[in-house]
């Protein structure tokens, strides 16, 4: 019982932090381009980018079977090279994870660096500094207090990514089953116990991460 419990916590936060990382690399990237590049198609990309975050789960599963599977071009590339396809594996839990939970870091990320004053960093670039050093120096460390509310909120959806993941990943214990898939499991099986017990876990984990966003100090 005690792995049992265990396991779907374990890659749960496996998962959502494999995803976080992946997601914070591209929301910190993209969302500077975007916060400071005007260009044609801009909305129309970025209305893309915001699309799984009021799409239905389901529908997000769906599309990553269809862009994924087996049956598609990229799938029969990832099996040609890693001799299996992606769809039921980790691999397919980190990329559910990754594909809702881009959205908020972008987002976030994006509203912080557009909080900078431009002024700012030109007057660094100015003084000699490359655009690599003005955005590790001085556009990140102004936009830290987003940019964390970015992480926390993009792991905390991946952590608890449910439809996307069981449409693509499946609930296989030990292997693809989360906390989210595990819960509905225990309840489809009547095992209220075990329910409460994943679901007592991740609400007091969201909390502590929620709690560390509001106590987080706010720009003046």
């Amino acid at each position: 019982m005690i792995h049992s419990f265990w396991s779907p916590i374990f890659l749960s936060i496996t998962v959502a932090c494999t995803a976080g990382l992946i997601v914070s690399f591209l929301g910190l990237i993209i969302g500077r381009i975007m916060a400071r590049k005007s260009f044609k198609g801009k909305t129309a990309l970025e209305t893309l980018m915001m699309l799984p975050l009021v799409l239905p789960p389901t529908v997000v599963g769906f599309l990553l079977l269809v862009i994924f599977g087996m049956n598609s071009p990229i799938g029969q590339l990832i099996e040609a090279l890693f001799n299996q396809p992606i769809i039921f594996t980790w691999w397919a839990a980190v990329l559910a994870a990754i594909v809702v939970s881009f959205p908020l870091m972008y987002q976030t990320a994006k509203s912080g660096f557009e909080s900078i004053d431009g002024e700012i960093e030109d007057a660094a670039k100015v003084d000699g500094a490359t655009g690599m050093h003005v955005f590790i120096r001085v556009s990140i460390p102004l936009a830290a207090q987003s940019i964390i509310t970015g992480v926390v909120l993009s792991f905390t959806r991946g952590l608890g990514e449910f439809g996307a993941t069981l449409m693509f990943a499946g609930n296989i214990p030990g292997r693809t089953q989360t906390i989210p898939t595990a819960i509905y499991l225990a309840i489809d099986t009547g095992n209220m116990t075990m329910a409460w017990l994943w679901v007592g876990s991740v609400v007091v984990l969201s909390y502590l991460l929620l709690f560390v966003i509001y106590r987080l100090p706010r720009n003046q």
